[in-house]
């Protein structure tokens, strides 16, 4: 059984980005944050100057270790530090519900 002429363009197409170098992948993440990740893909494909820059850029950022107490560390550096704010909640009953 041979294949369709659809199968095999799409074959050839994929040979080409392979010669190219270029690879294909699949990533997960918000909806809102897909046009920045394809714009960021393009850029990345065209192995300019400025995609080397933001190579760097994001390998720094992603290189990066995981501190433990990050949380806490921001915390710490907030302009809230050492306000006085009463933060207690009123106790109140919850309402009656007809069953």
């Amino acid at each position: 059984m041979g294949s369709t002429s659809q199968t095999r363009a799409l074959k050839n197409y994929r040979k080409r980005l392979y010669l190219r170098g270029m690879a294909r992948f699949e990533v997960l993440g918000l909806d809102s944050d897909r046009e920045l990740i394809r714009s960021l893909a393009r850029k990345l494909a065209d192995n300019s100057p400025e995609a080397t820059a933001i190579r760097a850029s994001m390998r720094q950022v992603s290189s990066q270790p995981l501190k433990k107490g990050g949380i806490l560390a921001a915390l710490r550096r907030s302009p809230l530090v050492g306000a006085d704010l009463n933060l207690t909640r009123p106790r109140i009953d919850g309402r009656k519900v007809e069953l």
